[in-house]
C-alpha cells in the first residue's frame, strides 16, 4: 500500500469520526480511510508563526505517547500521507459566531493527506485534538475516515473552577487538569486562591483554617502565602501548560468576605477587632492593603482577566461594600486586567444599580443575583449556578458525590440556571459556563485524586454541552463509549489509577457478597482509581474482602465511601478466608467520605469490611478499600 493512500472500500459514507469528545458540529463524510505511517509528517507553512511550529512538535510527541506512530515535522508543502497545519482566518467555519472564529477549525481528510485550518492558533490546537481522538477511535489506532469536519464552540467560556484556597492541590494535579481540559476543548480554568472554613471553631476565628496560596519573595508579604502554596516558578509552569493546551487561567483573589488569610496576616483589617473572616471596609487602610496584594501578584498572571470575588458580605454593610467594589474594579483594570466577580448585588443592594458595570458576573445563586437580573443590569454572565453546578466533595449538600453526568448530558446546557431563570440559548450576554469544586470541608480527610474521582463523573458531559450542545445525540451509553475510547489525552497519567504508598490491598484479588450491577464490581475498590467503585445490593450485612496474597502484618484500613456508606460495620481479618476475627468496629457513621480505622497490629492474609447496617436506602458502595501495615 502506498504511503498515506486511502484504503479501498465499498462501505457506506463515513459517519462522523468515532471517539471525538465533544462531538463536532458539522461532518461531511467520504468513503475509505487514510492510514498514517512512519513516513507521514506534520507540516507547517514556511512562514508559520512560532506557535504553529511548536504545535506541530507537540502533536508529534502526543502521537508517540498515545499510539505507535512516530511522525517527523517539516515546513513547506505537504505531500501524500502528511498532516498539514495552518492558521487561516478566512477559511469557511460554517456557523461559527464571528467572535468565536479564532477557536474554530476545519479538518479535511482527502486526497491522501490531512489538512487542518484553524481560525487562530487556539482553533488549530482544537483541530489537532480531533485528529488525535479520531486516530485513537480508529480500529488500527493509525487511520482516519475520509471526510471534512467543520467545528466551532457554541460559547466563549467553557470553564472549570477549582477551590485551592481551602485545600491545596499539587502543581502536578493542576497541570494534568490543564492537559485534560485542552483535550476536551475546555478553555478557562479559574483558581480560587484564598479562602477559609465556613465557621470559626467555637466562634474563635484565630483557630480557623485558612490560606492564601501565592508565595511572594517580597519581604513585605512574608507570611501571607501558605507554606503549601505556589511560587512564581509554579505559577509560570501553570501558565506555560495552559498556553500549550488552549486554556486561559483566571486567578481569583477573593475579598472582602472569605478573607481570613488576609486578616490573619493583618488582624487590624478584620471586622470585630479581627475576629472575623470579613474585611473591615470602614478603614481606608483595608482597601489600600488589598490594592498592594493585587499590585504584587498581577505581574504573575498572563491571562486577560482577574476575578475579585466580592460575594457573601454582610448585607447591613452594603454601602461600604458598594464603595469597595467601585474602587477595586477600576483599580484592577488600571493594572491592565479585565474584572470578573461573583454575583451578589440583589442580596446586597436589591440590584446592580450604582455598581461598576465593567465586570463579568459569575451567576452562582439565583437569590444573590440571578442571571436575568444581571443581564437586565447590563452585565455579561457566566453560568456557575450552585444548585446545578457546584460540587462540595463528600458533603451532604451541593452534589457531594459529584455531578450526575447523565443528567448533565440529557438535561443541561449553559443557558439553564434553574428556578425559572433560563436565558435564551446562546444569549449574547451569556458567555458560557463554569462548574465549580468548593472544598468547604477543610477538616475532612480526602485527597486530590478523590476529588478528581468526583469531577470525572461529569467532566466529559459538561465539555460536550459547553462546546456543541446536543450534537452528541441523546444516547448517553454511546457517548460514554466515546469517552472511553479517547481517554483523558496526553500528559494526564497523574490522574490515572495509582497505588497509595503502603497499600497492601492494591490490585489484589477481591471478593464481595454481591454487586449492584456489573458496572460496579468488587475489583473497583482496589484498582487505585478514585472514580470507580464497588456497590452491593440494597440490603444490610454485605461484605467485601481482599486477599493480600500472603500473611501480612496489618494495623489499619482506609475506606472511602460513596454516598451509599456503611453506618455500622466491622473490619475483620482471616488467615484462611473462612474463619474471621473482628479487629475493629465502626458504629454510628453518618456521612460518606474517607474513614480510617486503626487496630492492634495483627497477622492476616485476608481483610474485609463486614457491613452490619447501611447508612442509606441503597447498598454499600466503596471507592476504595485499602489496608496498611
Amino acid at each position: 500500500m502506498l504511503r498515506g493512500a486511502p484504503i479501498a472500500s465499498a462501505a457506506a459514507t463515513n459517519s462522523a469520526p468515532p471517539g471525538v469528545v465533544p462531538a463536532i458540529q458539522q461532518w461531511n463524510g467520504g468513503t475509505g480511510r487514510l492510514v498514517l505511517t512512519s513516513s507521514s509528517r506534520i507540516v507547517v507553512p514556511a512562514d508559520a508563526p512560532a506557535g504553529v511550529s511548536r504545535l506541530a512538535a507537540q502533536v508529534a510527541a502526543e502521537l508517540s505517547e498515545l499510539t505507535s506512530l512516530k511522525l517527523g515535522t517539516s515546513t513547506g508543502r505537504p505531500a501524500v500521507g502528511d498532516i498539514a497545519l495552518r492558521v487561516n482566518p478566512s477559511a469557511d467555519f460554517g456557523g461559527a459566531k464571528p467572535a468565536l472564529r479564532p477557536e474554530s477549525y476545519r479538518l479535511s481528510v482527502a486526497g491522501g493527506s490531512v489538512h487542518i485550518d484553524g481560525g487562530g492558533e487556539k482553533g488549530l490546537y482544537y483541530g489537532t485534538r480531533t485528529l488525535l481522538q479520531a486516530v485513537l477511535g480508529s480500529p488500527d489506532r493509525a487511520s482516519l475516515p475520509v471526510g471534512t469536519a467543520v467545528d466551532y464552540p457554541n460559547y466563549a467560556v467553557r470553564g472549570f473552577m477549582l477551590d485551592v484556597g481551602r485545600r491545596y492541590f499539587t502543581p502536578e494535579f493542576i497541570k494534568s487538569y490543564l492537559h485534560w481540559m485542552g483535550w476536551l476543548k475546555l478553555n478557562t480554568l479559574q483558581l480560587h486562591l484564598n479562602d477559609n472554613e465556613l465557621s470559626a471553631p467555637n466562634g474563635d476565628w484565630s483557630q480557623a483554617i485558612s490560606a492564601f496560596r501565592l508565595k511572594s519573595t517580597d519581604p513585605e508579604f512574608a507570611g501571607l502565602g501558605a507554606e503549601d502554596g505556589y511560587t512564581r516558578e509554579d505559577w509560570n509552569s501553570f501558565e506555560d501548560t495552559a498556553a500549550a493546551h488552549g486554556v486561559t487561567i483566571i486567578p481569583e483573589i477573593d475579598s472582602p468576605a472569605h478573607s481570613r488569610a488576609f486578616i490573619e496576616f493583618k488582624p487590624e483589617l478584620g471586622l470585630n477587632n479581627g475576629n472575623s473572616d470579613h474585611l473591615d471596609l470602614s478603614k481606608p487602610k483595608t482597601t489600600a492593603f488589598m490594592k498592594t496584594v493585587f499590585a504584587e501578584f498581577v505581574p504573575w498572571f498572563r491571562g486577560p482577566a482577574i476575578h475579585i470575588g466580592i460575594d457573601e458580605y454582610p448585607t447591613e454593610l452594603a454601602d461600604q461594600f458598594k464603595a469597595y467594589v467601585n474602587t477595586m474594579a477600576p483599580y484592577v483594570r488600571s493594572l491592565g486586567k479585565q474584572v470578573h466577580a461573583w454575583g451578589s448585588f440583589s442580596a446586597m443592594s436589591g440590584g446592580g444599580a450604582g455598581y461598576d458595570k465593567g465586570m463579568v458576573i459569575n451567576s452562582w445563586n439565583n437569590h444573590w443575583y440571578s442571571p436575568r437580573a444581571a443581564t437586565a443590569d447590563g452585565y455579561k454572565v457566566i453560568n456557575s449556578n450552585d444548585n446545578l453546578l457546584y460540587v462540595v466533595p463528600f458533603a451532604g449538600y451541593y452534589h457531594g458525590q459529584g455531578l450526575n453526568g447523565e443528567d448533565i448530558f440529557k438535561s443541561w446546557e449553559p443557558h439553564i440556571f434553574g428556578g425559572g431563570q433560563e436565558l435564551a440559548v446562546q444569549d449574547p450576554q451569556l458567555l458560557g459556563a463554569m462548574p465549580a469544586v468548593w472544598n468547604d470541608l477543610v477538616r475532612a480527610n480526602y485527597t486530590e485524586l478523590q476529588v478528581h474521582g468526583l469531577v470525572n463523573k461529569s467532566f466529559d458531559a459538561l465539555a460536550q454541552k459547553m462546546w456543541s450542545g446536543g450534537a452528541a445525540g441523546t444516547d448517553y451509553a454511546a457517548f460514554q463509549n466515546r469517552v472511553a475510547s479517547v481517554g483523558k489525552g496526553p500528559g494526564t497519567s497523574y490522574l490515572g489509577p495509582r497505588q497509595t504508598p503502603g497499600d497492601l490491598a492494591y490490585r489484589r484479588p477481591v471478593a464481595a457478597s454481591s454487586t449492584e450491577t456489573p458496572a460496579f464490581p468488587a475489583s473497583h475498590a482496589v484498582d487505585g482509581d478514585a472514580s470507580t467503585r464497588w456497590s452491593s445490593q440494597y440490603t444490610d450485612n454485605q461484605w467485601l474482602s481482599v486477599d493480600l496474597g500472603s500473611a501480612q502484618r496489618v494495623s489499619s484500613a482506609r475506606l472511602t465511601w460513596e454516598v451509599a456508606y456503611g453506618k455500622d460495620y466491622d473490619v475483620q481479618v482471616s488467615e484462611d478466608g473462612a474463619n474471621w476475627q473482628t479487629v475493629a468496629e465502626r458504629r454510628g457513621r453518618t456521612t460518606a467520605g474517607t474513614d480510617t480505622v486503626t487496630f492492634s497490629a495483627t497477622t492476616a492474609r485476608y481483610v474485609r469490611m463486614q457491613g452490619i447496617t447501611r447508612g442509606t436506602i441503597y447498598g454499600y458502595s466503596l471507592y476504595s478499600f485499602e489496608a496498611f501495615a
